[in-house]
Protein backbone atom coordinates (compact mmCIF):
# COMPACT_ATOMS: atom_id res chain seq x y z
CA UNK A 1 0.00 0.00 0.00
CA UNK A 2 1.41 3.85 -1.00
CA UNK A 3 0.21 6.78 0.32
CA UNK A 4 0.58 9.99 -1.98
CA UNK A 5 0.21 13.60 -0.26
CA UNK A 6 -0.14 16.45 -3.14
CA UNK A 7 1.36 20.05 -1.90
CA UNK A 8 2.37 22.83 -3.74
CA UNK A 9 -0.66 24.16 -5.38
CA UNK A 10 -1.65 27.72 -5.04
CA UNK A 11 -2.77 30.90 -7.20
CA UNK A 12 -0.47 32.78 -9.13
CA UNK A 13 -0.06 35.04 -12.40
CA UNK A 14 0.37 33.77 -15.92
CA UNK A 15 4.22 33.63 -16.80
CA UNK A 16 5.14 32.93 -13.17
CA UNK A 17 5.62 29.34 -11.43
CA UNK A 18 5.06 26.70 -9.21
CA UNK A 19 6.40 23.34 -7.69
CA UNK A 20 4.27 20.46 -6.39
CA UNK A 21 5.75 18.18 -4.54
CA UNK A 22 4.26 14.46 -3.79
CA UNK A 23 5.34 12.36 -0.69
CA UNK A 24 4.96 8.59 -0.49
CA UNK A 25 4.71 6.79 2.21
CA UNK A 26 6.11 3.17 2.45
CA UNK A 27 9.71 2.29 1.80
CA UNK A 28 8.93 0.63 -1.80
CA UNK A 29 8.82 4.02 -3.77
CA UNK A 30 11.88 3.19 -6.05
CA UNK A 31 9.56 0.58 -7.08
CA UNK A 32 6.99 2.65 -8.87
CA UNK A 33 6.75 4.91 -11.94
CA UNK A 34 5.48 7.99 -10.84
CA UNK A 35 2.91 10.45 -12.77
CA UNK A 36 1.57 13.99 -12.65
CA UNK A 37 -1.95 14.44 -13.90
CA UNK A 38 -4.97 16.80 -13.99
CA UNK A 39 -8.06 17.91 -14.25
CA UNK A 40 -9.82 20.94 -15.33
CA UNK A 41 -13.52 21.52 -14.28
CA UNK A 42 -16.03 19.86 -17.08
CA UNK A 43 -12.67 17.94 -18.69
CA UNK A 44 -11.61 14.88 -18.15
CA UNK A 45 -8.12 14.02 -16.43
CA UNK A 46 -5.19 14.19 -18.72
CA UNK A 47 -1.54 13.03 -18.20
CA UNK A 48 1.24 16.03 -17.56
CA UNK A 49 3.79 14.38 -17.09
CA UNK A 50 5.94 10.83 -16.18
CA UNK A 51 8.98 9.56 -14.61
CA UNK A 52 10.23 5.79 -14.70
CA UNK A 53 11.36 4.41 -11.16
CA UNK A 54 14.89 5.52 -11.77
CA UNK A 55 14.29 8.63 -12.79
CA UNK A 56 16.26 8.30 -15.91
CA UNK A 57 13.14 8.27 -18.47
CA UNK A 58 10.51 10.96 -18.46
CA UNK A 59 7.68 12.17 -20.78
CA UNK A 60 5.45 15.36 -21.22
CA UNK A 61 2.01 16.14 -22.78
CA UNK A 62 2.64 18.19 -25.58
CA UNK A 63 1.19 20.87 -23.95
CA UNK A 64 3.72 21.38 -21.05
CA UNK A 65 6.95 20.42 -22.79
CA UNK A 66 10.05 23.02 -22.42
CA UNK A 67 7.52 24.46 -19.35
CA UNK A 68 7.25 21.94 -17.15
CA UNK A 69 9.80 19.09 -15.60
CA UNK A 70 8.95 15.85 -13.46
CA UNK A 71 11.72 15.06 -10.98
CA UNK A 72 12.23 12.61 -7.93
CA UNK A 73 14.28 11.54 -5.00
CA UNK A 74 13.99 7.86 -4.02
CA UNK A 75 16.00 9.16 -0.82
CA UNK A 76 13.18 11.46 0.28
CA UNK A 77 10.23 9.32 -1.58
CA UNK A 78 9.28 12.44 -3.38
CA UNK A 79 8.39 13.30 -7.12
CA UNK A 80 8.23 16.77 -7.98
CA UNK A 81 6.91 18.96 -10.91
CA UNK A 82 8.74 22.33 -11.43
CA UNK A 83 6.12 24.38 -13.48
CA UNK A 84 7.18 27.09 -15.54
CA UNK A 85 5.90 29.99 -17.97
CA UNK A 86 2.07 29.06 -16.25
CA UNK A 87 -0.93 30.34 -18.85
CA UNK A 88 -4.56 29.94 -17.81
CA UNK A 89 -5.11 27.18 -19.37
CA UNK A 90 -2.61 24.91 -16.90
CA UNK A 91 -5.45 25.91 -14.05
CA UNK A 92 -6.73 22.37 -12.91
CA UNK A 93 -6.09 20.28 -9.92
CA UNK A 94 -2.86 18.34 -10.12
CA UNK A 95 -2.99 14.24 -9.11
CA UNK A 96 0.52 12.46 -9.07
CA UNK A 97 -0.11 9.05 -9.23
CA UNK A 98 2.11 5.87 -8.57
CA UNK A 99 2.39 2.47 -10.87
CA UNK A 100 4.07 -0.58 -9.74
CA UNK A 101 6.28 -1.53 -13.13
CA UNK A 102 8.16 -3.71 -13.23
CA UNK A 103 10.48 -1.99 -16.05
CA UNK A 104 13.28 0.36 -13.95
CA UNK A 105 13.07 2.87 -17.19
CA UNK A 106 9.31 2.44 -18.39
CA UNK A 107 6.36 4.75 -17.68
CA UNK A 108 2.75 5.14 -18.65
CA UNK A 109 0.53 7.92 -19.72
CA UNK A 110 -2.86 6.01 -19.35
CA UNK A 111 -4.76 6.80 -15.93
CA UNK A 112 -6.13 3.42 -15.66
CA UNK A 113 -2.41 1.82 -15.12
CA UNK A 114 -1.86 3.70 -12.12
CA UNK A 115 -2.39 2.11 -8.60
CA UNK A 116 -2.57 4.87 -6.21
CA UNK A 117 -3.37 8.46 -6.15
CA UNK A 118 -2.53 11.75 -4.03
CA UNK A 119 -5.58 13.66 -2.83
CA UNK A 120 -4.68 16.28 -5.87
CA UNK A 121 -4.22 19.89 -5.15
CA UNK A 122 -5.34 22.86 -6.95
CA UNK A 123 -3.36 25.41 -9.47
CA UNK A 124 -5.23 28.15 -10.81
CA UNK A 125 -3.45 31.01 -12.96
CA UNK A 126 -4.63 34.58 -13.48
CA UNK A 127 -4.49 36.14 -16.75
Amino acid sequence: QVQLVDTGGGLVQAGGSLRLACAASGRTFSLYAMGWFRQAPGKEREFVAGISRSGGSTDYAESVKGRFTISRDNAKNTVYLQMNSLIFEDTAVYYCAADRAISPVGLTTTPTSYDYWGQGTQVTVSS
